[in-house]
């Protein structure tokens, strides 16, 4: 059952260097073969589902996510959004990123009855503090699992 005091949390501040042959290994992880565009530019822009590479730059005390108490043997990953306020980013810059739990709430299900959906938002902000771009990730557990052959 979902912790509804862990909206507000928010995680400790950290940085995200977005670099070149990160943006490349990216893109061909997306299945992408046309890699021209990452290597004839200076300064690459990273693809705008790159920011989800964050996790990998997240230390733990930076990542509210575990306040919220979703049951993970119910739950799944629902939704990945991301929102540009500019540009998206480019090889060489420092982005400055935080985490915070923005909202929880129910809705009725079908087949596993009452819904529980939690939202996390990440802002990226460039080294002038710039918000460049944020993140919304939704996650939800059912109350039960589904019956079977449901």
């Amino acid at each position: 059952m979902a912790n509804p005091d862990a909206v507000g949390t928010e995680g400790a501040p950290f940085r995200m260097s977005v670099e070149r042959g990160k943006i490349r290994e990216f893109v061909r992880a997306t299945g992408t073969t046309d890699l021209s565009e990452v290597d004839s530019q200076d300064r690459p822009f990273a693809p705008p589902t790159f920011l989800t590479t964050t996790f990998f730059w997240q230390p733990e005390a930076a990542n509210p996510w575990h306040t919220v108490e979703l049951d993970q043997q119910r739950g799944l990953h629902a939704e990945q959004e991301y929102t540009f306020f500019g540009p998206p980013p480019r090889a060489g810059d420092e982005l400055t990123c935080r985490s915070r739990i923005g909202e929880i709430y129910t809705k009725r299900g079908k087949r596993g009855g009452e819904l529980t959906f939690a939202v996390m938002y990440t802002d990226f902000h460039d080294a002038t503090g710039r918000l460049v771009a944020r993140a919304r990730m939704t996650g939800v557990e059912t109350a039960r699992p589904p019956a079977e052959g449901s």
